[in-house]
């Protein structure tokens, strides 16, 4: 008997003797800051090239570049947001949630190549530096700072339990302190003529961005290959079903992201006295959202008479312990 309570996401009724819904919890998408912060930067990022180009800037123009890379980044996270509320069919049967999961794994792999780029271009202006309008580049590197922190602002709440999100505010993150080393590098140029300073800066930055991006990387790569989300103490979930009345064991046991959001869960539960009352089940259900943030869970009952083995490999966490 296999019986599927998803608290999060459908309005169902099982009809044991009564009726019991499970309802949806709206969470806010942030849709909207998406929106906002690709006008601010597309905006910014044609005059940013503008000027870079004018005032012979190569810190500039590779901030150009990585305003870039953020822009089709916001685009990339919020066509996603867009995909994960499309309705399950009989092919995709969770729907495309898991499109936040590639939004996030992109966004990170889009990162680390606008690093590579700008890192190449500073580099290549060691060899021949060149004068920079400094004062132009201070300015316009100014008003990035602004508008990047401004948009790292909108993004800001929502990244702490999205990963997605978490994408996108690491982006205008890494905006704001390549602009904040513009500027600097730029006053210091201004002082002193030193004009090695701008690509030298560039590169300081860039290996700031790679610290800060590698993170999301190893995290949405983790996700993308269904592995335990890094919040979840699988072990942990595994000694609540145990603990539960009427259960002597649990195997394979499966968790995993179903978005940078949602989490599911499967197991098998082994209670030879037979099936939980619906009450029961929906105890363990409710407990399994409030307490590991799991939002899915379809548990299979068994009365341990004969195997029942999954035909996947088995999990980590599988016959007792």
């Amino acid at each position: 008997m296999t019986l599927e309570h998803d608290h999060d996401h459908h309005d169902h009724a099982h009809h044991h003797g009564h009726d019991h819904h499970h309802h949806h919890h709206a969470q806010p998408d942030g849709s909207g800051a998406f929106v906002l912060a690709m006008v601010l930067n597309g905006g910014f990022l044609v005059l940013e090239f503008v000027y870079g180009w004018l005032s012979n800037s190569t810190a500039l123009l590779a901030d150009a570049g990585h305003n870039l890379s953020d822009v089709l980044g916001l685009l990339l996270s919020w066509a996603a947001i867009g995909l994960s509320k499309r309705e399950p069919t009989e092919r995709f049967t969770y729907g495309w949630r898991s499109s936040s999961i590639l939004a996030a794994l992109f966004n990170a792999v889009i990162l680390l190549l606008a690093c590579g780029a700008i890192g190449w271009e500073a580099l290549s202006r060691f060899a021949n530096p060149e004068p920079v309008a400094s004062v132009t580049v201070m300015v316009v590197a100014g008003l990035g700072i602004a508008i990047n922190g401004f948009s790292a602002w909108l993004f800001s709440k929502g990244q702490q339990h999205d990963l997605n999100v978490r994408s996108a505010y690491l982006h205008m993150v890494a905006d704001a302190a390549v602009s904040l080393g513009v500027v600097l590098a730029a006053a210091l140029i201004w002082q002193t003529g030193w004009h090695w300073l701008d690509p030298v800066v560039s590169l300081v930055i860039v290996a700031l961005i790679v610290k800060s991006t590698w993170g999301l990387l190893q995290e949405s790569t983790k996700l993308a290959l269904n592995s335990v989300p890094s919040h979840i103490d699988a072990v942990a979930v595994a000694a609540f079903l145990r603990q539960q009345p009427g259960v002597t064991e649990v195997h394979d046991l499966h968790i995993w992201g179903l978005s940078t959001t949602e989490v599911a869960l499967t197991a098998h539960l082994v209670m030879p006295q037979g099936h939980a009352s619906d009450a029961a089940m929906d105890a363990i259900t409710d407990a399994l959202r409030t307490q590991f943030k799991i939002h899915h869970a379809t548990l299979q009952i068994e009365m341990g008479t004969t195997p029942h083995a999954c035909a996947l490999a088995s999990s980590l966490i599988s016959a007792g312990g």
